[in-house]
């Protein structure tokens, strides 16, 4: 599956580390991630490298490829905020949001509080509740999967009902 891996590069980074282990599973699971750079350390400097036009078609390129948007938010950023509104928006594609529980407050509330039917909010509070989610609903072959909303998240027993994508064809 062609993932668009949404990470803030300009915005408060400090949950880089889960945001590597999340790219590192993804890809371990076989998935694409167009967006792997994102967690490089020097991410900021490679975007200036090139216009911020051709930045905006590179992604709206990559964001028309991909099958799912999953981003983690917790320092979430303006371009965050685009890439999931322009997904949700004008698209069917799904967007899966991670972020870390005890940041919630500092959240953006369009996140925490999004209802709409193709996002699924995902809060956790360690690593291995990311890999537990995307091993549970994206471990799958990919290009085989079809997206699918549940009920059920699947995170600890604190996290609010979400909605679960599932590989499988039915």
């Amino acid at each position: 599956m062609k993932i668009y891996f949404g990470f803030t590069v300009a915005g408060d980074r400090s949950t880089l580390e889960t945001a590597r282990k999340l790219v590192q599973l993804l890809e371990r699971l076989g998935h694409e991630v167009l967006t792997r750079h994102l967690v490089d350390d020097d991410a900021w400097e490679r975007d200036r490298l090139i216009s911020p036009q051709d930045v905006y078609r590179r992604d709206m390129a990559w964001l028309q490829q991909c099958e799912v948007l999953i981003a983690e938010v917790s320092g979430s950023s303006f371009g965050l905020g685009f890439e999931t509104g322009y997904l949700l928006g004008a698209t069917a594609k799904k967007v899966i949001l991670f972020y870390r529980r005890d940041l919630e407050k500092k959240i953006s509330l369009l996140i925490t509080g999004n209802t709409h039917p193709n996002c699924t909010l995902a809060p956790y509070s360690n690593v291995t509740d990311v890999e537990t989610f995307i091993t549970s609903n994206l471990g799958c072959e990919p290009g085989a999967a079809e997206l699918q909303s549940s009920s059920n998240s699947g995170m600890s027993t604190n996290a609010p009902p979400a909605k679960v994508v599932h590989c499988g064809s039915g």
